[in-house]
């Protein structure tokens, strides 16, 4: 039987006064907390295990307790995320369930909280990819990174590589709105390795930056070389990031 095995953490970064990102790996979750040192975790490829991070809107109050009503929420999802409908389901639950503690439309502090989600579903023989705003999910290979999330943010002005903004996420608004998750599949084998962060490690970073630390050491030492650059970079935000690698037993 094979496993995975899963080197993430989270940091609030150099500016932003809270970390207001979560991380999810199956039954485990790290909410508003700050690890300089990655931590990893390895589970046997069975029942289907989710791994992901959400990043609460910077802005709004509240973003770190939608990020953090999420992942408790996949958490316990988890085991049942088999196939692409389930995923698009518990999205949906927890789209609704961070309206609905925020209140909706009621008014109130926390009226307008949201978050993103970027993961992935691993299952023997399958990998789900899933998203709803700008975190994203690279696939690493050979041939570099392959981006598996789609960012939900408008055209990039000329001479920008990044935006802030978001035109979808989980809550976010006062009144509800449904979101279209994106959920795509792809078949997993072993060696297979994929990267899930937060946009606190893409915004200051360019891709070639990722593909080079993800090339050059195993993969607990990846995760602290790729926050590193981030706080070279200035690290402007929170920082929060998962490598996923499938192997053989």
């Amino acid at each position: 039987m094979g496993y995975v095995a899963v080197s993430a953490l989270s940091h609030p970064g150099l500016v932003r006064e809270r970390n207001e990102d979560s991380l999810v790996v199956g039954p485990w979750t790290l909410c508003a907390t700050v690890t300089e040192s990655p931590q990893t975790l390895v589970f046997p490829i069975g029942p289907p295990l989710v791994v992901a991070v959400a990043d609460g809107l910077g802005g709004h109050p509240g973003g770190d307790v939608a990020s953090a009503l999420v992942v408790r929420r996949l958490a316990s999802l988890g085991p049942s995320l088999s196939g692409e409908d389930a995923v698009r389901d518990a999205l949906t639950a927890c789209n609704r369930a961070v309206h609905a503690a925020a209140g909706g439309d009621a008014g109130g502090g926390l009226a307008a909280m949201g978050t993103t989600i970027a993961g992935v579903v691993v299952e023997p023989g399958a990998l789900l990819s899933f998203n709803v705003g700008d975190s994203r999910v690279f696939a690493a290979s050979d041939d570099g990174l392959r981006q598996l999330s789609v960012d939900d943010s408008p055209p990039l002005e000329p001479g920008r590589r990044t935006t802030s903004i978001v035109t979808q996420c989980l809550g976010g608004t006062r009144m509800y709105r449904a979101v279209r998750a994106h959920v795509t599949a792809e078949p997993l084998s072993p060696g297979d390795r994929y990267l899930i962060c937060t946009d606190g490690l893409t915004d200051p970073l360019p891709t070639e930056v990722l593909d080079e630390a993800m090339r050059g050491h195993d993969d607990s030492r990846a995760a602290y070389e790729l926050w590193k650059a981030a706080i070279e970079a200035g690290g402007p935000d929170n920082i929060t990031l998962a490598i996923v690698r499938v192997a053989d037993g």
